[in-house]
């Protein structure tokens, strides 16, 4: 099976109304950050989702959220 993109595991998922999620890595790759700014918004609050095995996935959308939120906080 070939990988799927974020978009693409999105429609997969969208009928059992589940998001995809993103590993560490991921989410680094996508905001351009590394590792220990991932560690320091998960100390901040960042949301986790929880996973059965060992490490920690993130919603995107819940990421997103919660970086609007940090946005507002400064700039107030």
């Amino acid at each position: 099976m070939a990988t799927q993109t974020l978009a693409e595991r999105s429609v997969t998922l969208a009928p059992t109304g589940l998001a995809p999620l993103l590993t560490t890595a991921q989410l680094m790759a996508r905001y351009g950050v590394s590792n220990w700014t991932v560690n320091e918004w998960v100390k901040k609050g960042c949301p986790v989702e929880p996973t059965a095995m060992r490490g920690r996935r993130f919603d995107p959308e819940a990421v997103r959220t919660w970086m609007a939120k940090q946005a507002e906080q400064i700039t107030a």
